[in-house]
């Protein structure tokens, strides 16, 4: 039997295991308990961060933990292995206010917006709450604000490395405050609502996971920023109805083929605010600066992505006068993965370089030459063989290793693992069977790891860079509540490929057959076959088998995970590769499982996955319901970005666009069919959807509609979400049963 084999019969040997010590009287599943039990089972480290010293982890208690109550700011000492209350939650929601705009919740949900930052003496945070910053000292308590709430606030608040300073966003310009009395300052001034200083667009931050356009340099000098002009960048308006009077928020937002914004780095002074442009050569088809930052106090790196995703460049400039050269450049025959994060270390003039240049994604060690013009040298291949890097966790400068995690052993498994900066000694630093995470301290001595699995809630532990490790929180499983194992499936595709599956179908004691639902995402860089918990879509999917619905999850070729062959799958295709390879998995189960019902079958998605849904809903007959939650119907009408990383634009792939949008074959539409829609949503907009139903209505076709006011892409908030999940389930009983 192969280690991958093995690897899922130990997870399903665990699964049953786990599953047979439970006694507690069942009680059915309904919407609103799957909720409630995906909030309660605890588990997670709300908030967790190091402070700059390293000596103590501090998280939001998200209940009665450690003798601190909810909301409670807490700190784990690491010289006394003790955890206590920082600063008691009373204290600070006199001093906060909460989120209220839908949008800014939403983002700071998706996009893991921190809680708080610690600043440089490890003493003070800072509480960024709806663009309001509040300094916060945290022996007594009591906190100041620096920028005002509403129009002009802060955002994206960043402490100078000295302390001395604190920079954030206003307006779309750079400030400054000085934190030791003095007076704000303006650093930059041309910002505008078409050009963004400093501040990170909606593209930026969604397709290539930029959180932040701005950096101090190590010695509090000066500071290197992307201005974005998106002048010429067409506006979407979002529509907020909820009013007596509509409100329009004008979105930009670049779709497949539009003109992209223009950027560009800068380097300005806290003490002279004159900006000096860096010499980077940007085609005039609008290229990409995913990352940047300093490679020391004097020079700036910069990361350069070709608008076609095959041409990606390194380059270093003087941040005194803007002279650059280029020291490393990589080409790949279709695209680049969404692995842009480069690793300076300072000051040994090296950088850890990621790339999938042998087929997997894997760590490089290269060493350059800060004052000359000379190409950066290979050190060492950190990383080698049939496993995908998932990315750098943390350094250890003084034992000069990395430590980093990877799914070598099983593509359904993550570990963390370190190895030494000549690509010796690797070692495998997590055990425990699922997926983990980890977040190290500054001087990489110790860190806080992250684990689940399928039937083992969120967990977080204390560990040094040896693997010795306490635990602190621990999740646990919904009590009382029915809930079954999943059944691990390896399918076939058509040129031989192994595909991943999981399947919970009901315990059946008689003849009677078994609807069954599919539900893929399907599309680029996601993986949703693995051993990790899956939160409150987990036990929706318990209450489905509890109700006599079996689920089936397979992930195609075209997704992520598996290495770049494996991915390429989805270049200049987004349909028919992707829609085989699930039919043949489903029918590969069929054969395996006679008590499901071949003649019953449903199909549902999210985004990527609605878009499939609709997909499989007009090339195939066999689905008698299907549910599309947010759906990309023309793919024209997604951002440029994402889009043409697979699909190029469509002035180069006409065709491609035509035949790999769904809108195009409304009029084959089979099944009966539920679309679900935020009308708030700023990153698959409205207009997919009701061109799919302007479809629909030309062609005659039945369809239901469910809006949701003001929501973004997620549909989040306990209300909302469990109303849609009740229209879900209730289309599954009504079409399917």
């Amino acid at each position: 039997m192969n280690p991958k084999s093995l690897a899922l019969s130990a997870f399903l040997a665990l699964t049953t295991a786990a599953l047979s010590q439970t006694t507690t009287p069942i009680t059915p599943w309904t919407v609103a308990d799957v909720y409630k039990a995906a909030a309660n089972v605890g588990g997670t480290l709300n908030g967790a961060e190091w402070t700059p010293d390293s000596r103590r982890l501090t998280f939001l208690a998200s209940d009665n933990q450690f003798g601190g109550e909810p909301g409670d700011l807490m700190a784990y000492d690491t010289a006394t292995g003790q955890t206590y209350v920082l600063i008691p939650h009373t204290k600070l929601t006199a001093l906060l206010s909460s989120p209220s705009n839908e949008k800014d919740k939403d983002h700071r949900a998706r996009y893991g917006a921190p809680s708080y930052i610690w600043g440089p003496d490890s003493k003070h945070l800072l509480f960024d709450t709806d663009g309001q910053l509040t300094v916060v000292d945290e022996k007594n308590g009591t906190g100041v604000h620096v920028a005002t709430s509403g129009a002009g606030s802060g955002d994206d608040p960043q402490f100078s490395p000295d302390g001395h300073y604190l920079a954030y966003i206003r307006s779309h310009n750079l400030y400054l405050a000085a934190l030791h009395g003095g007076s704000e300052t303006a650093l930059t001034n041309t910002g505008n609502d078409k050009v963004l200083n400093g501040e990170v667009d909606w593209v930026y931050l969604e397709e290539l996971d930029v959180r932040s356009n701005y950096f101090w340099s190590p010695d509090s000098k000066r500071v290197a920023y992307l201005q974005t002009n998106e002048e010429e960048v067409p506006a979407y308006p979002l529509i907020d109805f909820i009013p007596t009077h509509a409100t329009i928020d004008a979105q930009r937002y670049p779709q497949a083929g539009d003109v992209n914004p223009t950027v560009r780095v800068g380097v300005t002074a806290p003490k002279n605010s004159k900006t000096v442009w860096l010499n980077i050569p940007l085609s005039a088809k609008n290229d990409y600066i995913p990352r940047f930052g300093w490679a020391d106090a004097n020079t700036v790196w910069v990361q350069l992505l070709k608008r076609d995703h095959k041409h990606k460049e390194l380059w270093l400039a003087d941040a005194s006068n803007g002279s650059a050269h280029k020291i490393l450049s990589e080409t790949d025959e279709k695209f680049f993965d969404e692995h842009y994060d480069v690793k300076f270390l300072l000051p040994q003039s090296q950088f850890i370089w990621s790339s999938w240049r042998d087929g997997h994604t894997h760590l490089y060690l290269y060493s350059f030459d800060p004052h000359g013009n000379a190409e950066a040298r290979l050190v060492a291949q950190l990383t080698a063989g049939d496993f995908e890097v998932a990315g750098v966790s943390g350094i250890n400068a003084t034992q000069q290793r990395v430590f980093y995690t990877s799914n070598e052993g099983s593509p359904l498994e993550e570990h963390l693992w370190s190895v030494g900066l000549d690509g010796r000694n690797k070692r495998q630093l997590s055990t425990e069977p699922g997926v983990q995470g980890a977040d190290f301290s500054n001087d990489g001595e110790n860190y806080v790891e992250f684990s689940s699995s399928y039937t083992e809630p969120p967990s977080a532990q204390v560990c040094t860079g040896a693997g010795k490790c306490k635990p602190l929180t621990h999740g646990t499983m919904p009590r009382g509540h029915f809930f079954t194992a999943p059944v691990p499936i390896e399918g076939k595709a058509s040129d031989g490929t192994t595909l991943y599956a999981q399947l919970l179908v009901p315990d059946t004691k008689t003849n009677a057959s078994v609807p069954l639902i599919v539900n893929p995402y399907g599309g680029p860089h996601a993986q949703t076959v693995r051993n990790a918990w899956n939160g409150a879509n987990e036990l929706f999917d318990q209450m489905l088998v509890e109700r006599g619905f079996a689920v089936l999850h397979a992930d195609n070729r075209g997704m992520g995970g598996r290495g770049a062959k494996f991915a390429y799958a989805a270049y200049r295709n987004f349909g028919p590769v992707q829609f085989e390879d699930q039919i043949a998995v489903l029918d590969q189960v069929l054969k395996q499982y006679p008590q499901l019902d071949a003649k019953r079958l449903s199909w549902w998605g999210w985004s990527w996955g609605g878009s499939f849904t609709l997909y499989a809903m007009t090339h195939s007959d066999r689905f008698k319901t299907g549910i599309a939650v947010a759906p990309v119907t023309d793919w024209r009408n997604y951002d440029s970005i994402y889009t043409e990383r697979y699909m190029g634009t469509p002035s180069e792939n006409p065709d491609g666009y035509k035949e790999d949008s769904v809108v195009n074959y409304a009029a084959d539409l089979r099944g009966r069919l539920l679309i679900a829609q935020g009308t708030g949503d700023d990153n698959v907009h409205m207009a997919n959807s009701i061109q799919f139903i302007q479809a629909l209505i030309a062609a005659d076709k039945p369809y239901d509609l469910q809006l949701y006011p003001r929501k973004t892409h997620s549909i989040s908030g306990r209300e909302a979400r469990t109303h849609l999940f009740e229209r879900i389930l209730a289309q599954f009983e009504t079409y399917l049963k």
